[in-house]
C-alpha cells in the first residue's frame, strides 16, 4: 500500500503544481517558432526519451502535424562512438552541440539528478541558450542558476514511482499540445 500511496502523490504533485501546463506551454512557445525539442535519459528513461519521441513526431491521441523531436538517446553508433572516443559522459552534450540551436527545448530526464551525461546535456544546452526541463527525483540537489532551466522533481525517491510519473506528465504535455 505504501507504494500506491506514494506513486499517488506524485501524480498529485504534478498536477497540484500545474506542472503540465506550464512545461507545454514552454514547449508550444519554441515549436511556434520552428524550434525542436531534444529528449535525453539514461537507462529506462532513455526508452523513454524514444518513446516521448515517437508521441511527439507521430501522434499521440489526434492527428495532426508532426512535432520535431530528436531522441538523443536513439542513435546506438554515435552513442558509442562518442562514448569510446570522448567519454560516457559525453554522449549528450556533444548532440546537443551538434544539432541544439537557440530556442530549442532540451527534456533532460535522471531519476536521481546526478547522471554525469545528463548534467553536461543541460550545461551546453544552457550555454546554447537552449530552453531546458530538467526532470528529477526528489532528492536532487543539482543547482543550476539559469532562467532558461526548469528543474521539474518528482516527489519520489523511487526510481519506478519517479519513471511512472514523468510519464504521467510527458504523455500529458503531449496530450495538451495535441489539443491546442
Amino acid at each position: 500500500m505504501k507504494y500506491n500511496d506514494e506513486h499517488i502523490n506524485s501524480i498529485k504533485h504534478i498536477i497540484d503544481n500545474k506542472f503540465i501546463s506550464f512545461i507545454s506551454e514552454i514547449i508550444l512557445d519554441s515549436t511556434k517558432k520552428n524550434n525542436k525539442i531534444l529528449i535525453c535519459g539514461n537507462g529506462g528513461s532513455a526508452s523513454d526519451s524514444n518513446h516521448i519521441s515517437a508521441e511527439f513526431v507521430g501522434k499521440f491521441e489526434k492527428e495532426r502535424e508532426p512535432i520535431n523531436a530528436i531522441s538523443l538517446s536513439s542513435n546506438m553508433a554515435l552513442i558509442t562512438s562518442i562514448g569510446n572516443d570522448f567519454g560516457f559522459e559525453y554522449v549528450f552534450s556533444r548532440q546537443v552541440e551538434a544539432v541544439g540551436n537557440s530556442g530549442d527545448v532540451l527534456i533532460a530526464i535522471s531519476t536521481s539528478g546526478k547522471s554525469k551525461n545528463i548534467i553536461k546535456a543541460i550545461n551546453a544546452a544552457l550555454k546554447l541558450n537552449l530552453k531546458v526541463i530538467f526532470i528529477t527525483g526528489k532528492e536532487s540537489f543539482n543547482t543550476f542558476n539559469n532562467d532558461n532551466l526548469h528543474k521539474i522533481s518528482i516527489d519520489s525517491n523511487n526510481t519506478a514511482t519517479i519513471q511512472e510519473a514523468y510519464m504521467f506528465l510527458l504523455h500529458n504535455v503531449v496530450r495538451y499540445i495535441e489539443n491546442k
